[in-house]
C-alpha cells in the first residue's frame, strides 16, 4: 500500500513504546465558565420529554435491523410481527436513562492529545463528511484522497481543532470496498488526535475498532475500558433507523466505544415546523438510540446529539445559523443535561462561498452552541454550504472563531496581577501601557492571536494590497501546510497497521451493498 512520505521518514528515528520524545505542551481544552441558557422551563421541558416518550410508545420508529428488533424485543420493546416497526414502554426508555456516564475521556494515540467529552468541558472537530473540497485555486471538486491528506494535515496544524469527527473530505477516488482503511491509515498517521469511524456495516466499524488500537498500542481489555473511537449515528428522519447504523450502535456499545446518537431533523420538512414538535422528535429517536445501545452493554459512553433546524420553505433547503437553529441547540442542550448525557452540537452554515454569510451563520451556529452548554461541537472548522463541501480557507478562518470562543470562555481572572495596580502606579495619569512590564509579560504570553483578524489601519491594509479575509485565509492556509510536521510514531505500529490494511485488502476490503 501506499504510505505518505512523513510516516516513512519517521522510521529508524525513534525507539521503542517507552522512549517516545516528549510531544509539545497542548493548550489547555475549553471549559464551560457560564451555566448554560435554558430555552423553556422546566414544566415545559418535561412536556417535551413526555412528547417523546408517547412518539415511542404509541408511534415507535422503524429499526431496519433484525438483530437490533432482537435485542429490544427481549429487553421488553413491543416489535411489530409483520413490519419493523418497534414500540418503546415508557418504563423501558426510563430505566436506561442515567447508565451512560455523564464524563468520559476520549483517547487519542498522542495522550497529550486525549479529550474529555462531556462535564464542562469543549472539544471541537473538524468539518466531516462532505462529498466536495474547494479552495481558492482549484475552486469546488469532488473529494479525492490528496486533499483528503492535506486537509489533515492542516486541521493536524490547528490548535483549535481537538478531534476528527470524520473525513474532512471523502475520498471518493478510493474504492468503496477499501476506501475506510486507506483513510482511517491516513487519519491515525498524519495526525495522532482521536478519530471518529463511520458505521457503514459491521466489518468497517471492527476495521476501525482494531486500527485504532493498533495506533495506540494497547491490548483489547485497556481499548475497553479507554474509549478511543466515537461514531456519528444519524436516525434517517422522520423516526427510523437503518441497518449500517444500527449495526454501528450494537458493535461500538459492544467495544465500549462512543456512539453519538444525532437525529437530522429539519423542521418543515423531516419534523414538524414548530421548533418544540422538531425537537420533540428529535428526542423521541436520540432516546430509542439511548435504549438500544444501554441495552447492549449497560454503561456505554453515550452523546446525545442535536442536529435540529429549519428549511427554506421556498426552496426545501437546508438552513443553518438561524434563529430557529439556535433555539433547538439551546433546547437540546437543556435534554441531554436532563438525561445526564454529554451533548453534541455543530457549526454550521449554507453559505457557498468565503463571504459575510459564510462567518455570520457560524457565529450563530457557535454562539447557540456555547450557549446551550455543547461538549461536543461537530463541524467547527471548515464546513460549508450545508455540508457539500469542505473548504481549506473556511477551516483557517473557523479556527480563529474557535479561538475566540476558547478566549470568551476563559474565566476573567481577579488576581491582584490581573487587577494591575502596580501597572497604574508605573504608568501614572497620561501615559501609556503599551511599554510597561505588564502588559509586555502578558502580550509575550497571549494565549489567542487572531490569525484572519486584520486591526491594522485602512493607509496600511491599503499598502498591503487591500487583502480580503479570503486572501488572508488564503495565505495562512498554504503557509500551514508549509510548515507542516507528521507527529512521530513508532516504527513497529506503522508496521503493524500497514499490514492490517494490506491484509483486510488482499481480503477483499468489505461488501459495497452493506
Amino acid at each position: 500500500m501506499d504510505v505518505s512520505s512523513e510516516a516513512r521518514g519517521r522510521r529508524g528515528r525513534r525507539g521503542g513504546r517507552g522512549e517516545a520524545e516528549p510531544a509539545p505542551a497542548q493548550r489547555p481544552q475549553p471549559r464551560l465558565p457560564f451555566a448554560p441558557v435554558p430555552a423553556v422551563s422546566e414544566d415545559e421541558l418535561e412536556a417535551i420529554h413526555a412528547a417523546s416518550l408517547t412518539v415511542l410508545e404509541e408511534i415507535g420508529m422503524d429499526f431496519l435491523h433484525a438483530g437490533a428488533r432482537q435485542i429490544l424485543r427481549e429487553a421488553g420493546a413491543e416489535v411489530s410481527p409483520d413490519s419493523e416497526r418497534v414500540r418503546f414502554p415508557r418504563e423501558l426508555v426510563e430505566k436506561q436513562i442515567g447508565l451512560a456516564p455523564r464524563q468520559f475521556t476520549l483517547h487519542a494515540r498522542n495522550p497529550a492529545r486525549n479529550v474529555t467529552i462531556g462535564g464542562d468541558a469543549v472539544a471541537f472537530c473538524s468539518v466531516a463528511s462532505a462529498p466536495n473540497v474547494a479552495d481558492r485555486e482549484g475552486g469546488r471538486r469532488p473529494g479525492n484522497r490528496a486533499d483528503y491528506q492535506n486537509l489533515i494535515r492542516l486541521g493536524h496544524s490547528l490548535d483549535a481543532v481537538h478531534v476528527w469527527g470524520g473525513y474532512p473530505v471523502e475520498p471518493a477516488d478510493i474504492h468503496p470496498s477499501v476506501r475506510h482503511l486507506d483513510a482511517l491509515f491516513d487519519l491515525l498517521t498524519l495526525s495522532d488526535k482521536p478519530i471518529h469511524a463511520y458505521s457503514l456495516g459491521r466489518q468497517r466499524n471492527l476495521d476501525a475498532i482494531e486500527l485504532t488500537r493498533i495506533a495506540r498500542g494497547v491490548d483489547d481489555a485497556t481499548l475497553e475500558v479507554e474509549p478511543s473511537l466515537f461514531t456519528i449515528v444519524n436516525s434517517s428522519s422522520p423516526l427510523r433507523l437503518d441497518a449500517p447504523m444500527l449495526e454501528g450502535v450494537i458493535q461500538m456499545a459492544k467495544r465500549n466505544q462512543v456512539t453519538v446518537l444525532t437525529p437530522f431533523t429539519l423542521a418543515g420538512a423531516m419534523a414538524p415546523v414548530t421548533i418544540a414538535g422538531a425537537v420533540a422528535q428529535q428526542n423521541a429517536e436520540a432516546l430509542a438510540g439511548l435504549v438500544l445501545a444501554q441495552t447492549v452493554r449497560p454503561g456505554s459512553p453515550f452523546v446525545y446529539g442535536g442536529f435540529t433546524s429549519n428549511v427554506d420553505m421556498k426552496s426545501g433547503a437546508p438552513a443553518f445559523g438561524t434563529p430557529e437553529y439556535m433555539k433547538a441547540c439551546l433546547l437540546g442542550g437543556q435534554l441531554a443535561r436532563r438525561y445526564g448525557l454529554p451533548y453534541r452540537s455543530s457549526n454550521a452554515n449554507a453559505a457557498n462561498t468565503l463571504d459575510a454569510q459564510a462567518a455570520y451563520e457560524s457565529v450563530f451556529s457557535l454562539w447557540g452552541a456555547i450557549m446551550g452548554g455543547v461538549n461536543l461541537l461537530m463541524h467547527g472548522a471548515g464546513w460549508m454550504e450545508g455540508g457539500l463541501h469542505a473548504s481549506f480557507e473556511k477551516m483557517v478562518l473557523d479556527a480563529d472563531l474557535l479561538g475566540m470562543v476558547a478566549e470568551f470562555l476563559r474565566p476573567v481572572g481577579v488576581t491582584p496581577e490581573d487587577l494591575a495596580l502596580d501597572a497604574m502606579r508605573e504608568v501614572g495619569p497620561g501615559g501609556h501601557f503599551f511599554g510597561c512590564a505588564h502588559t509586555q509579560a502578558r502580550y509575550r504570553n497571549a494565549f489567542f492571536a487572531p490569525m484572519i483578524s486584520d486591526w491594522r489601519n485602512y493607509e496600511t491594509w491599503r499598502e498591503a494590497g487591500s487583502p480580503t479575509a479570503y486572501d488572508t485565509a488564503n495565505r495562512l492556509y498554504r503557509a500551514k501546510l508549509d510548515r507542516y510536521e507528521a507527529p512521530p510514531i513508532d516504527p513497529s505500529t506503522l508496521e503493524e497497521l500497514e499490514a492490517f490494511v494490506a491484509r483486510r485488502k488482499a481480503e477483499g476490503g468489505v461488501p459495497t451493498d452493506f
